[in-house]
């Protein structure tokens, strides 16, 4: 199994036809395959199967297609740093941040970075907060900005905003109130962010109370959206809520419901002097 291989098992499966496959790859259908059978016959399982609109991976070919693209990105990457370092190019910085920490950076302080390092350049990846972790198992990001709760083994973490949640409603009979309690919340429809539900079923639970999730998403924009919609009281960190819905916004007086953004790298990778200064800046 090779490199090559793998590539031209993506674009196939991608494109559903040799032919189309072949065309793209810019190479003859003969030999994409012969390669295609040398990797099945190595793996000792078919890939792909006939039908009428042409050809489509089998569910083992399936689970093939996720670890190849895992391989040819960790690839890319690796080439990607050794060119980065025959050239001298290594300040480019990888930060993924998670959709709720918006707003947050860049800060002023970028500006001094390019005293030191007038040439830096950032790739920013924007996902939430299991797909930032994601990339940073797989090296893909150098930092990530995620949101507790979240699995801290093998990070290294800095805090860097402590938020209570807030409601969002537009209806007009929580609209005259300044801050709800949890009693308040019990009889309506809310709109939750997943991540937060465990959160919420202990609080509720605690005051022997059953709460009503009308929607469950995984963006607190989303949830907000919803609110907006009339389809429930939404549920979100406060400076998503003070960024996107200022004038529907209530506080919900509770001490346990407090959510961070956090900072983080891994323990394993090794902290370069621009990293140092980027995690000063933030």
């Amino acid at each position: 199994m090779n490199l090559k291989q793998l590539r031209y098992f993506l674009v196939v499966a991608e494109e559903k036809q040799i032919t189309a496959a072949a065309k793209r790859l810019y190479i003859a259908q003969p030999p994409l395959s012969y390669q295609l059978k040398q990797l099945e016959k190595e793996l000792g399982a078919q890939l792909f199967k006939r039908t009428a609109h042409g050809i489509e991976l089998t569910d083992v070919g399936q689970i093939f297609q996720s670890y190849a693209n895992e391989i040819i990105s960790l690839a890319q990457n690796a080439e990607n740093q050794v060119h980065k370092t025959i050239s001298g190019e290594l300040e480019t910085i990888a930060i993924g941040m998670a959709s709720s920490s918006t707003g947050l950076i860049p800060m002023n302080s970028f500006n001094e970075l390019r005293k030191y390092y007038p040439e830096i350049s950032f790739d920013i990846y924007e996902d939430n907060t299991y797909g930032i972790l994601d990339k940073l198992e797989k090296k893909t990001i150098d930092l990530g900005i995620v949101r507790t709760p979240y699995n801290q083994t093998g990070l290294n973490t800095k805090t860097l905003t402590t938020e209570k949640m807030m409601a969002i409603s537009v209806d007009p009979d929580f609209q005259p109130k300044k801050e709800l309690r949890i009693k308040d919340l019990a009889d309506q429809p809310l709109i939750i962010y997943r991540r937060f539900e465990d959160i919420f079923n202990q609080t509720f639970a605690h005051h022997g109370l059953k709460p009503f999730y009308a929607v469950k998403c995984d963006d607190s924009r989303t949830a907000i959206t919803w609110a907006k919609r009339k389809m429930g009281v939404a549920l979100v960190p406060e400076s998503i809520a003070t960024t996107y819905a200022q004038e529907n916004m209530i506080a919900i007086k509770h001490a346990n419901w407090i959510t961070h953004l956090q900072l983080v790298w891994r323990k394993d990778h090794q902290v370069t002097p621009l990293m140092k200064k980027i995690i000063a800046a933030i």
